[in-house]
C-alpha cells in the first residue's frame, strides 16, 4: 500500500504556522492540510512573507502541503445569496493551494438533498459546477468531505458536474459516525472521486439525522440537540472503521495520496496525532 501520511497542523493547536510545521514533521508526518479560511492564512491576509516563511519551513522539515482546508462555514454551497463570496474566496484558496504546491483544496458544500429537483439541490449543483471549471482549468480540485449524505448520493450528484474538478475527501469517521454508511464499501462507490482522505475514527451511539447534525455545526452550535448522544470520534484503532478493509478498499480503487490525520477533540492532541502515525505506519 503505497500511501502517504500527513497531519492537520491546526490540530496541534500552536501559536504560529510555522510550530504546527514543526510538530508535524516531529510525529513522523510526510505531509501537512491547512486551514486557509481566516487569519494570517486567509487569501485576503497572507502576505508574500508569509508565504515564503511557510515555503521555508516545509524544505527545512522535508514537508509538502497534501490540501489546504476551505471549508467556509454555515451552510455549505446551500444558500445563494452566501455563494456568491464563497465561490470567489474558494477560487482564491485554490490559488494560494497552488502557490504552495498543493492542488486539493477541501470543503464541506452541506448537505445534498434526496431530491433531485428541489430548489437546495439545484443550487448547490450550480455552485460546485462553477468550482469545477475553476479547478479544471488550472488541474486542481475542490474535495468534498464525506459525511452529510451517504456515499451513493455523493456519487450521483457527482455524477451531474460536467468537469472533473471536484472530488471527495474521504472521511471514513463521518461516514461512521453521521450517516451510518459503510466506509469501505463507500470508496468503491466513490472511487473516480476521491483525492485526499482524512484519516479519524469513530463510533456511531445512536442513530441521528445528518441534516439536523450539519445544521447544528452550521449555525455554530445554536440549538437543541446533543451530539454527544448521537456519536464519538476516538483515536485511530479505537473506534468502528474498519482499518484493514478500508485501507485495502483505497489500494483497490488506485489511491495512493495522503491519509491526513484530523483531530478534532481530545486533552493531548500531540500524543493522539502521534499514535495516529505510529498506527498508520504499522498498517501500511
Amino acid at each position: 500500500m503505497a500511501f502517504q501520511i500527513g497531519v492537520m497542523s491546526d490540530s496541534f493547536l500552536c501559536k504560529s504556522i510555522e510550530e504546527g510545521l514543526e510538530k508535524s514533521a516531529e510525529v513522523g508526518a510526510s505531509g501537512v492540510q491547512m486551514y486557509a479560511v481566516s487569519g494570517e492564512m486567509a487569501p485576503e491576509n497572507i502576505t508574500e512573507k508569509t508565504i515564503q516563511s511557510i515555503k521555508r519551513c516545509l524544505k527545512e522539515y522535508n514537508l509538502t502541503v497534501a490540501a489546504l482546508c476551505g471549508d467556509l462555514g454555515g451552510h455549505g454551497f446551500e444558500r445563494a445569496d452566501d455563494n456568491v463570496w464563497k465561490i470567489e474566496k474558494s477560487k482564491k484558496i485554490i490559488d494560494l493551494a497552488l502557490t504552495l504546491g498543493s492542488r486539493v483544496v477541501t470543503t464541506h458544500i452541506g448537505c445534498i438533498p434526496e431530491d433531485k429537483n428541489s430548489e437546495t439541490y439545484g443550487i448547490m449543483q450550480k455552485a460546485c459546477q462553477e468550482l469545477a471549471e475553476y479547478a479544471s482549468e488550472r488541474d486542481a480540485f475542490f474535495a468534498i468531505e464525506t459525511g452529510p449524505e451517504p456515499a451513493l448520493r455523493l456519487r450521483e450528484f457527482l455524477d451531474t458536474l460536467t468537469v472533473k474538478g471536484v472530488g471527495v475527501n474521504y472521511d471514513p469517521a463521518n461516514l461512521v459516525m453521521v450517516t451510518g454508511d459503510d466506509p469501505v464499501k463507500g470508496v468503491y462507490t466513490l472511487k473516480d472521486y476521491i483525492v485526499h482522505t482524512h484519516a479519524k475514527d469513530g463510533i456511531q451511539l445512536e442513530k441521528s439525522d445528518p441534516v439536523e447534525v450539519y445544521g447544528f455545526f452550521a449555525e455554530g452550535g445554536i440549538g437543541d440537540i446533543n451530539l454527544d448522544r448521537y456519536f464519538k470520534e476516538v483515536p485511530l484503532g479505537q473506534g468502528q472503521v474498519d482499518w484493514d478493509s478500508y485501507l485495502k478498499a483505497l489500494s483497490e480503487a488506485g489511491y495512493n495520496g495522503f491519509l491526513t490525520i484530523e483531530r478534532e477533540c481530545g486533552d493531548n492532541p500531540f500524543a493522539d496525532i502521534q499514535m495516529a502515525v505510529g498506527f498508520l505506519k504499522s498498517k501500511i
